[in-house]
């Protein structure tokens, strides 16, 4: 991708970093972020993370951030008028993190087809254990914050995103990399940040089948205020 501008699907999660990362390397360059939200703009699809998280990441790798807000029925109607801004903006290549879902990656490239713009997959088809273990090794820093019950247990939740952790996952059958939606992650440090998200975790709350880590920024202390001395 050497000098080419591009613009990142962004869920905020290991993989996008990776593919975002990956693509910065080969001489991308990035333009803009992009994250699709749920239909109220207050939270990101599937990793459920709030505006105030994805801003600053966005902030911390100095890239504007473009969101749009949709339920599943509208999610490509809206992912068309993302790319087709981009592309008219000249940005003309779509950054992706699939990894081997064939059905998705077919959806990715007929739909950025239709407004010409280019679908990129830095980390397609590599394997899973291999994509996991540069991006520790990069020094990347992430936590689980969803977790589908159905598919590994709720105890996971919170947990830092370790070489250890893939091994306890894998001795258990679950699959480290959780493509197939067992876990989300929210990543808040790396090789592409200019500085570490200040990541908090707040309450946890369950819905449908899935438990979900709500998390937010830490707040900065309040500047100390020197009182006049009343006269």
């Amino acid at each position: 991708m050497n000098n080419q501008p591009f613009v990142a699907s962004w869920s905020g999660g290991k993989d996008s970093a990776l593919a975002y990362y990956r693509a910065f390397q080969s001489g991308g360059i990035p333009k803009r972020l992009w994250t699709m939200f749920e239909e109220d703009k207050e939270r990101s699809k599937s990793h459920a993370l709030p505006l105030e998280i994805i801003q600053a990441q966005a902030d911390s790798l100095g890239v504007p951030l473009m969101i749009r807000g949709a339920d599943w029925n509208g999610y490509e109607e809206k992912f068309l008028d993302a790319m087709k801004e981009c592309v008219e903006a000249g940005i003309p290549n779509g950054v992706f993190g699939d990894i081997d879902l064939e059905d998705h990656l077919t959806w990715v490239q007929t739909t950025c087809a239709k407004v010409e713009m280019k679908a990129v997959h830095p980390i397609w088809m590599e394997p899973r254990r291999k994509l996991l273990e540069e991006f520790v090794n990069s020094y990347f820093e992430a936590y689980i914050v969803v977790i589908n019950t159905k598919m590994m247990p709720a105890e996971f939740i919170g947990r830092k995103f370790t070489i250890e952790l893939m091994n306890e996952l894998e001795s258990l059958g679950i699959d480290s990399c959780g493509e197939s939606g067992e876990f989300h992650t929210v990543v808040i440090d790396g090789p592409i940040f200019k500085k570490r998200i200040p990541l908090v975790f707040k309450e946890q709350h369950e819905r449908d089948g899935y438990v979900f880590l709500s998390v937010g920024l830490e707040e900065e202390p309040l500047e100390k205020v020197v009182r006049a001395p009343y006269l």
